[in-house]
């Protein structure tokens, strides 16, 4: 009995030991999507100054495909030691899971979360030359003509999509939705008048609209938004219970050493806080967020279970 409380006792000191000395090695930040998007920018704003304050390198590794669940799968099966991270969007966590009938992991159960990173309301957008000049046009419009409105996303199963989804359910209203493969393409239709309307990511398409290119008619957020201060909230605009934003954050795999997860929390949100990071983010859109890694889970929950009533009630799937 004394041999295994020694024994036990040695390797709680061998733990702590090694979550005080972390990182000793790099550590390895997986983004589940390609190169350029609003995730992966959050993971190189990020590397460089966890990698300035540790010494040890923090590399970024785009694992791509299957709507995020590649990368998601590959760090839930990583070693729980405080070397792999996931920098995801709100997909892999609470949205791809009601899509598909099977998924490699369960995201309520197989990580540990760190915390939210940031997190950017969307807004609706029209082409400039569009006739709709409000929600209230879109509305009519929609009532008038069902199935007939186009409204534009990166793809199904994206925050843009289960917005419109969502945006049509409280309006009591249908609208036909055209997926695309990503952001960029869906915003060139729009700004040439090949789709409708859209909802998208106010970082996205900011640049845009500043342009003249797009015209905002609301945003999903509870109150306004600084870069776009005349655009009124869906709920201004007399619709209801649209408040929506895409999220990006940070997971480990489930077990990490509670000293390391707690060190790896205060770093991240040291970096994120770093003030050319929230300027960077802040000036295109982005809500900084840093919460807790309890805060996190229970937000984590709230929003699984939020879209999993959204996509049942829409009758969405992607397989």
């Amino acid at each position: 009995m004394k041999k295994v409380l020694l024994t036990a006792a040695l390797t709680l000191a061998a733990l702590g030991a090694s979550a005080q000395n972390w990182p000793e090695k790099p550590v390895t930040l997986v983004v589940p999507f390609p190169p350029g998007g609003s995730t992966d920018q959050v993971a190189r704003a990020i590397g460089p100054r966890l990698t300035e304050k540790f010494k040890q390198s923090f590399l970024v590794d785009n694992k791509p495909g299957a709507t995020g669940t590649i990368g998601a799968t590959f760090v839930q099966r990583a070693p729980a030691d405080g070397y792999t991270f996931l920098v995801t969007s709100l997909g892999p966590l609470v949205i791809v899971p009601h899509l598909l009938k099977s998924l490699p992991y369960d995201p309520t159960k197989d990580f540990d979360f760190i915390t939210v990173a940031v997190q950017s309301p969307n807004v609706l957008v029209v082409p400039a030359s569009s006739p709709h000049k409000s929600v209230a046009d879109v509305v009519a419009h929609l009532k008038a003509h069902p199935n007939k409105m186009s409204f534009a996303s990166a793809g199904n199963g994206s925050s843009d999509h289960l917005t419109a989804e969502l945006f049509w359910q409280q309006t009591g209203t249908q609208g036909v939705h055209i997926p695309y493969k990503g952001g960029a393409p869906a915003h060139t239709d729009l700004i040439g008048n090949q789709v409708d309307a859209s909802f998208q990511n106010v970082n996205s398409v900011i640049q845009y609209i500043k342009a003249g290119k797009m015209r905002p008619l609301a945003i999903t957020s509870p109150k306004r938004s600084p870069v776009l201060p005349d655009v009124p909230t869906l709920a201004e605009a007399g619709v209801k219970n649209v408040e929506v934003a895409s999220w990006q954050a940070i997971v480990a795999p489930k077990g990490l050493p509670p000293a390391v997860r707690q060190k790896a929390h205060a770093a991240f949100v040291e970096a994120l806080n770093d003030p050319k990071v929230k300027d960077q983010f802040v000036s295109i859109g982005f809500e900084m967020v840093t919460n807790t890694p309890e805060e996190f889970a229970a937000f984590q929950r709230k929003e699984y279970d939020r879209w999993k009533t959204v996509i049942q009630t829409g009758k969405i799937s992607i397989d």
